[in-house]
């Protein structure tokens, strides 16, 4: 039996890459905290039954998280370096998914963001897995594009 519609597959998650003011800042192995949240303010009148009325709040972003294999690149950890001595820079930048084809498919923006944390590689000589360094992202805005 032929197909009667066009398919449309989900996106690989392994298909991405992190600009930061507008620059390619290197290959990430995963990216995380995309999220969006809204804190819930319960209300209720007196007169009311025990129902609580629930209202939208202010929002809040979590921190994005970035990790990737370690390399002689200290861009990342430079920055960091910078809000550690009180001179924080504010970035906006974007984690972008592509398609198969290496076209942006679904792009988050995020706004006013500093690195809040940097950790350097977990090192044991017992194994052969990478040497990953992870960074954390504080921002103030998140909108997927």
């Amino acid at each position: 039996m032929p197909a009667t519609g066009a398919r449309n597959d989900p996106y690989s998650a392994f298909n991405f890459i992190v600009e930061i003011d507008g620059v390619i800042v290197g290959g990430f192995a995963e990216a995380g905290g995309l999220t969006a949240e809204t804190d819930i303010i319960e209300y209720r009148n007196g007169d009311e039954d025990i129902t609580v009325r629930k209202l939208p709040g202010k929002a809040k972003y979590p921190n994005i998280t970035l990790k990737r294999g370690f390399t002689d690149s200290r861009e990342l950890w430079e920055w960091r370096r910078r809000v550690i001595e009180g001179r924080t820079e504010r970035r906006s930048g974007s984690i972008q998914l592509l398609d198969e084809a290496r076209r942006p498919a679904l792009t988050w923006n995020f706004r006013e963001g500093w690195p809040s944390k940097w950790e350097g590689p977990a090192l044991n000589a017992k194994n052969n897995d990478v040497a990953i360094e992870n960074l954390e992202i504080a921002h103030e805005g998140l909108e997927l594009a």
